[in-house]
């Protein structure tokens, strides 16, 4: 029997993947920062990448849903051995290269950087290593920028845009993400590579927002602002310790396309993403297991 360890495990990705190892007739065990109840075929050990007991020596393939910089430093210091690595990072190694923000550009740099060691540490172990990107996650209520529009929307009952966010974007379910680390750890075309994973529909900013909020009941009202008032409502957000988290950057970023070809992934290992059509139950907040 194939033996698969998956670390977030519990997150929003780990959790569907784990369901379709444990389809296929894996043997998984799972790494979780909160304690979980083993069935048939899956084990879970309770830890994350910066320290967990009971790994095993040996395992057919590693798949990681977390953070990938901690991975990547977990992978170069562990001793298991593993003919197969399947490493989820994201878009954002492109998308933040080149930011106006320091903190972002960081991001990226973390981002390659662990890349880089992935692919360098499954090299020098006769491995092969997969890194996963995708663009805008949603669909459990656990992503950081829809399901948070979602919660602001609801609690205010409108959500503002400036005027010109048409920049286009391709959001991405989940279980789309679940079923590529799936398809891609058996392809051979896979190995050394790096896929952008972006969803199976290309729309504007405007339009993904006003979608998150059609189907939230009651719809929230959608307010586009010019960029000068948009600027001060941020602004009154912050002083009133109501902050949306964005930044400059992120604002300006709404009027850019960030657009990925999906076509390599979909040549190599028929990766199918659905179109979005977004319901309120995907963007209902729940703790974070990952």
């Amino acid at each position: 029997m194939r033996q698969a360890l998956v670390f977030g495990a519990s997150g929003q990705i780990g959790f569907p993947l784990l369901g379709r190892l444990h389809g296929d007739g894996w043997r998984v065990i799972a790494v979780s920062r909160t304690p979980q109840s083993d069935q048939p075929g899956l084990h879970w050990l309770r830890g994350d990448l910066g320290h967990v007991d009971g790994l095993p020596g040996r395992v057919d393939a590693i798949f990681s849903c977390g953070p990938l910089d901690s991975f990547a430093q977990w992978y170069g210091a562990s001793s298991i051995e593993a003919a197969r690595v399947v490493a989820f990072g994201s878009t954002s190694v492109e998308v933040k290269r080149g930011s106006a923000d320091a903190a972002e550009r960081d991001v990226a740099q973390r981002l390659r950087e662990g890349e880089d060691r992935v692919f360098a540490t499954a090299g020098s172990r006769d491995a092969a290593a997969t890194v996963l990107r995708p663009t805008l996650v949603y669909g459990v209520g656990r992503d950081a920028t829809l399901t948070r529009i979602a919660h602001l929307a609801r609690r205010w009952g409108r959500f503002p845009l400036p005027r010109g966010a048409t920049g286009l974007r391709q959001p991405v379910h989940v279980d789309d993400l679940a079923a590529a680390a799936f398809a891609c750890h058996g392809v051979a075309a896979a190995h050394g590579r790096a896929y952008a994973l972006p969803g199976g529909e290309t729309l504007s900013y405007r339009d993904m927002v006003a979608r998150v909020l059609a189907c939230l009941q009651p719809p929230p009202t959608l307010v586009e602002l010019p960029s000068p008032m948009f600027s001060l409502a941020l602004l009154l957000a912050e002083m009133t310790g109501r902050a949306t988290g964005l930044g400059e950057a992120a604002v300006r970023r709404m009027r850019s396309d960030l657009v990925f070809d999906m076509a390599p992934a979909q040549r190599d290992f028929g990766y199918s993403p659905r179109l979005f059509h977004p319901r309120a139950d995907m963007f209902e907040p729940r703790d974070d297991e990952a």
